[in-house]
């Protein structure tokens, strides 16, 4: 996606804005399937952490991101960075404690 469209500055800096709202809209999304999530939890007796389903999500960015002719560090990264703000979002629903490594 070289972007050639694009002539200036201004152009630009209107694109990213607008693909950065795209982004927050999605996080917004994700954290109230993250909410949901931690209803589910909750109902079945599962920890917020699930060590697994971590390492499976970041093994899974790191695949879409070369894919995607992106960084995979980078997406690894930001992804754990993430997964770690909504762990503990569910542990805040689920009244903490429940750390742990379940399945």
């Amino acid at each position: 996606m070289a972007h050639e469209d694009i002539h200036d500055m201004v152009a630009l800096r209107a694109r990213i804005d607008a693909l950065d709202a795209r982004l927050i809209a999605l996080l917004a999304e994700r954290s109230t399937l993250i909410d949901r999530a931690a209803q589910i939890k909750a109902q079945v007796g599962l920890p917020a952490r699930i060590d697994a389903r971590v390492e499976e999500v970041a093994a899974l960015a790191r695949r879409r991101a070369t894919d995607a002719g992106l960084d995979p560090d980078l997406a690894e990264g930001l992804w754990r960075l993430m997964m770690e703000h909504f762990i503990a979002q569910e542990e805040a629903q689920l009244g903490g404690g429940h750390g742990g490594t379940a399945d």
